[in-house]
């Protein structure tokens, strides 16, 4: 039986960054997906970087890790999120990467004594690493349609070998085989009250200057773009009008399959590819809208980390977040707390009033590790579902050491060395990246573990099942030397099969109706049309703890009965026991994402329009 052959379609962006190429592609590959094709992803990052694992996340964002341990750009996320499948370390290439595999089979005399230049030796190894994603699946599978981001802007120097690779793809696969996407802006100036189409017809002319002619055009705008500027565009590029399409801001990143499907993308790749017509199954996709537009309750999360300013650094984080909510038709506002303003009671108290529930991510270094402390205290004793994540199940074993315990000074070895009670410590196989004897790139425990989960625990409730698998990514853990004085504080424990490392603590429901930390990072696998069970069972339990926060209550102070619709605004009235009697804000402000004060906002499915940004990741 003769096999089809995989065709490639390649998205560029042009004249500015940050305009949603990885959303669009995602979008893309969701759409075909839907039309029964088999898809997979790719991103070419043009930095010299190896991978994103030791860039600064106010720079990059977060560092997305694969089932097989690859640190990959943020933009594999959203491609692993719309298609619902996981995808390998070889979906992201850099050109770190290429460069260190060119320079290493120079060193093996692999070249013959050829001199080495960018063309051909580094556009082949970029090119090898494109067609190598056509490659039979461990099913003997190949995909249909490989969809490959080019990252960086036409124009720039960076990523000039990749886009030349890609030219070179075509040549090689044949041109009915290959299709070439090109994502640009189209800029309102309101002095004029106009939208301009000369920055598109430039940054198509730069694509000509390269051999690539583009099949069809992503035109990003903050408003509608009419029809006619379309056919301008269509005429002045030479792309037809059919594969011209609008793709203007929109209400949340899940409706932008939608759009594209609206002007036509969809079926327009289809059909200058020659793939097998079927229409569009919205069954999964449909009822993921119904549920981001119409939701029946709503949950407050406060989420406390070190890096809120971008928060493209707990892009994952938030994702299943709302996927949670998602699981509830509920929807999750996130309000973004700088753990520095938790260091105090009294600062933790004002940044957490009136939320529903504590999210303590990942993180590395000492800075704003006694504010995550603190937020963890505070919800520990007001009794409000809590969830910490890598650094955050680290933090509430030192929590717990120091409150409950009586381990006074209980830290770990990362942040104080000389701490009497190191009751997080290096791993044993993380001890010489720690002393500096070995690089610190890649070398953390990375990827897909399994672990064994305490039966009848709140873990275990949450997923259904007592052995789990988890993407991890640290060099410490608890130290076991402290795992039987933290079983006596309460804590319990689930663990890696052989029972020698820490994999999940929490605190039995007797003690708090959810308080939960892994030393995995679950957001790794979370779906919007599969939320992950634990974030489902984290919202179920932040809208648990804010429905009864909306009963009426007896007011502390006063003699009798008051009844009190707690839930009269967006806090509710007097936490009792917690000595809160104020309903509402605490005056923390209500910032943009992003902000650095204690700011809120409520965003229905990571909405920023269609591009919350193309940056990627750091340490998370």
């Amino acid at each position: 039986m003769q096999t089809r052959a995989t065709r490639h379609l390649f998205v560029t962006g042009g004249v500015a960054s940050s305009l949603g190429k990885g959303l669009t592609a995602s979008s893309l590959g969701q759409l075909l997906t839907a039309r029964g094709l088999r898809v997979t992803m790719q991103k070419l990052d043009p930095y010299l970087n190896v991978d994103p694992g030791t860039m600064n996340p106010f720079q990059h964002g977060e560092v997305f890790v694969t089932e097989d341990g690859a640190e990959t750009d943020l933009d594999i996320g959203h491609y692993e999120r719309f298609l619902d499948r996981n995808l390998q370390g070889r979906a992201n290439v850099t050109t770190g990467q290429v460069y260190s595999e060119v320079i290493a089979k120079e060193r093996r005399g692999e070249y013959l004594g050829d001199t080495v230049q960018v063309i051909p030796h580094i556009t082949g190894e970029i090119k090898d690493r494109v067609l190598a994603m056509a490659a039979p699946d461990a099913e003997g599978i190949a995909p249909d349609v490989v969809i490959t981001e080019v990252g960086g802007t036409i124009g720039d120097i960076e990523s000039l070998p990749f886009v030349e690779a890609a030219r070179q793809v075509r040549h090689e696969v044949g041109r009915d085989n290959c299709f070439f996407l090109h994502v640009s802006l189209v800029p309102y100036l309101a002095p004029s009250g106009e939208l301009k189409t000369k920055p598109t017809q430039h940054s198509v002319a730069a694509l000509r200057n390269i051999g690539i002619q583009p099949d069809a055009l992503v035109l990003r705008a903050d408003r509608e773009i009419p029809d006619a500027m379309k056919r301008k565009i269509s005429l002045m590029c030479d792309v037809e009008l059919d594969g011209v399409a609008a793709a203007p801001d929109a209400p949340s990143i899940y409706d932008i399959p939608k759009v594209l499907h609206g002007e036509g993308l969809d079926a327009y790749v289809v059909r200058r590819l020659g793939l097998p017509f079927r229409d569009v199954d919205w069954t999964v996709w449909g009822d993921l809208l119904d549920r981001v537009h119409h939701p029946q309750e709503t949950a407050t999360i406060a989420l406390v980390g070190k890096y809120v300013d971008l928060p493209d650094a707990y892009l994952s984080v938030t994702e299943a977040l709302r996927a949670g909510g998602f699981a509830h038709h509920a929807k999750v506002t996130i309000r973004w707390v700088p753990s520095d303003a938790c260091e105090t009671p009294a600062g933790a108290a004002e940044a957490l009033d009136g939320v529903d529930a504590v999210l303590v991510p990942g993180g590395f270094g000492i800075r704003g590790i006694e504010g995550k402390l603190g937020a963890i205290t505070h919800a520990r004793t007001r009794r409000i579902p809590t969830l910490g994540l890598c650094l955050g199940l680290q933090c509430m074993v030192i929590e717990t050491a120091r409150s409950i315990a009586g381990l006074d000074g209980a830290s770990s070895s990362e942040f104080d060395p000389e701490t009497p009670h190191a009751v997080i410590s290096t791993m044993a196989t993380q001890r010489d990246v720690v002393a500096g004897e070995r690089d610190m790139g890649g070398t953390m425990r990375l990827g897909a573990y399994p672990a064994l989960l305490e039966p009848g625990s709140v873990v275990a409730k949450a997923y259904g099942t007592r052995e789990v698998s988890e993407r991890h990514r640290h060099r410490f853990e608890v130290n076991n030397d402290y795992r039987q004085r933290l079983t006596d504080a309460g804590l319990v424990f689930g663990t890696s099969p052989d029972g020698s490392l820490v994999e999940f603590v929490e605190l039995p429901e007797t003690e708090h109706p959810f308080f939960v930390g892994t030393q995995a990072h679950p957001e790794l696998k979370s779906r919007p049309t599969r939320p992950h069970p634990l974030f489902a069972a984290f919202i179920r339990a932040a809208l648990r703890y804010r429905a009864e926060e909306r009963l009426p209550v007896e007011l502390p102070g006063r003699h009798g009965s008051v009844a009190e619709e707690a839930g009269a605004g967006e806090a509710g009235a007097a936490q009792t026991g917690a000595g809160q009697t104020g309903a509402g804000q605490s005056g923390a402000g209500q910032s943009g994402a992003g902000q650095a004060g204690t700011g809120e906002v409520g965003v229905e499915a990571g909405s920023n329009g269609v591009a919350p940004a193309e940056r990627t990741a750091g340490p998370s």
